[in-house]
């Protein structure tokens, strides 16, 4: 179904019925999970089309076979147009940047070429062959990429918006804190969605052990550098998010509180889970994609990025 906005076009959002049913789900981040999620949402994404008229796929930004980036634009080729670069979770074990013939994770950069942006899906690095900072030094990289090259694709490389989900979150959380080297450079903004900040060990689950090892707290930990980075940030929590990620969410609200006398930009992605966040992008926008889109227009539309 789609839902009338003041603007006049029409967004699309799921029946009250499948919202119920993501609800109903458990929220433990398991294999049954991604497995009940997909097979409720992969339909709604067929209809309108997970794919972007154009992707260039498997641009090299590195040197590791996982280095590898997908550039999504629309039948018409963007002119100096923001890009929104994406970042894919995992457990920093798993995930890839596109599963053929799946939506997972092409639907983004449809999505992406839908608002006339250029969109820009990332494989990273992986535990436990690869620890930390190897994510955030990847991020660092396919950025540096973009500025080079994004030109060519009708993007502007002075409006970047890097985006992350769970383990991709704190990847560019940790790119954006200095943690992996690299330049801030052209980036207009990040959006951390459903990731882990405070790296204390008690906030370690065994996936975070594997990554991190025994990396001390002040030096994993990226939300002291968060509530001083100069670059815009949006933060999102989802409704049926483990209780960890709530509690990092509510973190976040207090230190920013405290040093800003006032709460961060922070969205709670009504009626979906860990894995359906992502995965609402372009069926339920209501959910988390307007303010995506309002968070990237107008962090792109002001001077002085980066």
């Amino acid at each position: 179904m789609t839902r009338p906005v003041p603007d006049g076009t029409k967004r699309e959002q799921l029946p009250p019925a499948v919202i119920a049913q993501l609800k109903a789900l458990p929220p433990a981040i398991t294999p049954e999970l991604g497995q009940a999620v997909w097979a409720l949402l992969t339909p709604f994404h067929e209809k309108i089309g997970y794919t972007a008229p154009r992707i260039d796929r498997d641009l090299r930004y590195g040197d590791h076979p996982r280095h590898r980036l997908d550039v999504h634009t629309g039948e018409e080729p963007p002119v100096a147009a923001p890009v929104f670069l994406f970042v894919h979770g995992g457990g920093f074990v798993g995930g890839d940047k596109n599963v053929p013939g799946t939506p997972r994770h092409d639907l983004v950069g449809a999505w992406a070429a839908r608002q006339g942006w250029v969109g820009v899906t990332m494989t990273y690095r992986l535990a436990p062959e690869h620890q930390w900072p190897a994510g955030a030094q990847d991020v660092a990289a396919a950025v540096g990429w973009i500025r080079d090259n994004i030109a060519g694709h009708g993007g502007d490389p002075g409006k970047i918006v890097v985006a992350g989900n769970s383990a991709g979150a704190v990847h560019v959380a940790s790119f954006i804190t200095g943690q992996g080297g690299g330049s801030l450079e052209g980036v207009a903004g990040a959006a951390l969605l459903s990731g882990i900040y405070d790296l204390a060990p008690d906030n370690r689950g065994a996936l975070e052990h594997v990554y991190y090892g025994d990396t001390p707290a002040e030096a994993a930990s990226t939300l002291p550098g968060l509530v001083d980075s100069p670059v815009p940030l949006l933060f999102s929590v989802a409704e049926r998010d483990p209780v960890n990620f709530h509690a990092q969410a509510a973190g976040v609200v207090a230190a920013w509180q405290a040093k800003h006398g006032a709460v961060p930009d922070l969205v709670r992605v009504e009626g979906h889970n860990h894995l359906s966040t992502i995965a609402s992008l372009g069926i339920d926008e209501p959910a988390l994609g307007v303010a995506l889109r309002r968070f990237v227009e107008r962090n792109t539309t002001r001077a002085g990025v980066f």
